[in-house]
């Protein structure tokens, strides 16, 4: 295991065959998904190397303007209104660097998959369905796809078919779980092959959860 400024990265004990790139939420760090690998129980012969980027540190309005690490700014509760775009496109920008570092070192990207919780979750399906090569997969925990309206004109061609997992919590305060399904729906209705679970919980993750995600996680790395 390694940390940087950057991020939190943990190497596989077996040789290193695929990636995961794992978006933490408004506030947290890449350390806050740390503690998930051993209680996915993932073969060590997948090879996978987690990566937990640290997102920037900048103000965020809705939390009186305090400096805290976030994907991109929350100006209003109803997340549709005043979005980031700019911090948005940046982060996925940074993400894109990521992979791009993956890649280089030999992985291919449709060993590489794209994880992330709530604003992680956004980023991650914005970058995803924007990426110039094939990925595996996208994981999208307790979120919803922000700037909708610009997908059809931005997406790519080769991840129109990319599997894409959502999952969310029938309790959750901060994202509701109607923004979610109606950005699943939404998907679905452009023709992306998504799946849906929702779990008896707040805005978190529960242990019947990681159990579903573990398989995910294999049937897209195996």
């Amino acid at each position: 295991m390694s940390h940087s400024d950057e991020a939190v990265i943990i190497e596989p004990v077996s040789e290193h065959k695929a990636s995961i790139i794992w978006l933490h939420g408004l506030g947290a760090d890449g350390h806050d998904f740390e503690p998930i690998v051993p209680e996915l129980r993932l073969a060590a012969d997948l090879g996978i190397r987690f990566i937990f980027p640290h997102a920037p540190v900048r103000p965020v309005t809705i939390n009186a303007g305090i400096p805290m690490r976030a994907w991109y700014d929350v100006r209003n509760p109803d997340l549709r209104q005043f979005e980031d775009a700019v911090s948005i496109i940046e982060s996925t920008t940074l993400i894109n660097r990521y992979i791009e570092r993956e890649t280089e070192s030999g992985i291919p990207a449709g060993k590489i998959i794209i994880a992330g919780f709530s604003q992680g979750g956004a980023i991650t399906l914005h970058c995803g369905l924007r990426y110039s090569e094939r990925l595996a997969g996208l994981l999208a925990l307790s979120t919803y796809l922000p700037l909708p309206d610009r997908l059809s004109n931005e997406a790519s061609n080769i991840n129109r078919d990319i599997p894409i997992m959502m999952m969310h919590g029938e309790y959750d305060p901060l994202i509701p779980v109607t923004a979610g399904r109606q950005s699943c729906e939404f998907l679905k209705q452009a023709g992306y092959d998504v799946s849906w679970k929702t779990y008896p919980m707040p805005h978190a993750v529960c242990a019947e959860e990681i159990g579903d995600i573990s398989v995910w996680l294999n049937e897209r790395l195996a």
